[in-house]
């Protein structure tokens, strides 16, 4: 490989492992937990381990050097994981199996459209907004349907902004476009996309991110959550009249931030009346640039006072509430919000 080649890969690992340490510094423990899932946070040093060793071989020419016949694997396999070590030739026929399966994964999310509509269940309401804080952004959600038929609700975002953040996220996308149609639960979903992503050399920081699938007839939603903000599930106290919120916690670490990554997923009995609340940190985060965030308690007293709302309503009043909260200041971050309720009897 040109010299070149090697370094823009370093330049890149190196910005990848800064900002990683960067952010593992300056997190709040309760972003980390969040984020990390039931991972401990020990469990990032073997990452970080694996990215030194690769920064290590672009130093010293050896980065992508196949071990079998000492020549160089191709360009594109090394940007889609720097640490791969051994050539096509020499594979094994599992092994080639299996990258055949992933090349022609690859051709199908080049080829894959991104359209977005709120699909129309009988006996549920489905509301959902994005706003970029510039011209592209990094947040994502989406819609699907699982091999068995399940419904699928998607949200993600990546860490970063603008057109880096954007490209990835539209290669994410698309790959969950495929991906799920194949997988018949959440957890084969996130194993699939973090085996993809987990070592993309484009991945400078992590993606959180949220895979639900949902029977509409019984109501059952499963869900596994990549270090994701953890979705509100709205229910009626019993007597009172009154809501409760319960928070659909992390199940495993954020796409990006440790090695084998595990994936565990939670299952939630939606009745009718009950709304599911996902949203990205720009709802939360509103108003970083006062120093005052508009934060989990506004947005969970809201939801507790208006859960009779339909999830149009409720949407439009969470993004009303940051609105008047910021007093229409630019927003600082990617916002999305999508809300999914459980209207009847399928």
């Amino acid at each position: 490989m040109e010299q070149s080649l090697f370094t823009r890969f370093a330049e890149t690992l190196r910005d990848r492992r800064n900002t990683l340490v960067e952010w593992l510094g300056g997190a709040s423990p309760e972003e980390k937990l969040a984020r990390l899932g039931p991972a401990p946070e020990t469990a990032m040093q073997d990452h970080f381990e694996v990215i030194e060793r690769a920064i290590d071989k672009a130093h010293t020419h050896e980065l992508g050097r196949c071990t079998v016949c000492n020549d160089f694997v191709g360009q594109d396999w090394l940007e889609r994981d720097f640490t791969t070590s051994v050539c096509i030739d020499h594979l094994s026929g599992e092994e080639r199996s299996r990258l055949e399966a992933e090349l022609e994964l690859s051709q199908k999310v080049q080829q894959a459209l991104l359209p977005q509509h709120v699909p129309h269940l009988r006996g549920w309401e489905v509301a959902a907004f994005s706003r970029p804080a510039s011209i592209v952004g990094g947040d994502y959600y989406d819609f699907g349907r699982f091999a068995n038929g399940h419904q699928a609700f998607v949200i993600a975002d990546v860490m970063g902004k603008g057109m880096p953040a954007s490209m990835l996220m539209a290669s994410l996308q698309a790959s969950l476009k495929i991906i799920i149609p194949e997988s018949t639960d959440p957890c084969t979903v996130m194993n699939r996309i973090n085996q993809i992503f987990c070592h993309n050399i484009h991945l400078t920081k992590f993606v959180t991110l949220v895979v639900a699938e949902l029977d509409t007839v019984s109501g059952i939603l499963r869900y596994a959550n990549a270090g994701h903000n953890p979705p509100y599930l709205v229910r009626q106290s019993n007597g009172d009249g009154s809501a409760c919120t319960e928070l659909l916690p992390p199940t495993g670490a954020a796409i990006g931030l440790i090695e084998e990554a595990r994936f565990e997923a939670k299952s939630v009995q939606l009745n009718p009346g009950d709304a599911l609340v996902f949203y990205t940190d720009g709802v939360t985060d509103a108003g970083v640039r006062t120093g005052t965030l508009f934060g989990e308690d506004r947005l969970r007293e809201y939801l507790r006072k208006n859960f009779r709302e339909p999830a149009a309503g409720l949407l439009r009043g969470i993004l009303q509430e940051v609105q008047v909260f910021t007093r229409d200041a630019p927003p600082s971050d990617d916002t999305t919000v999508m809300i999914v309720k459980r209207t009847g009897a399928a």
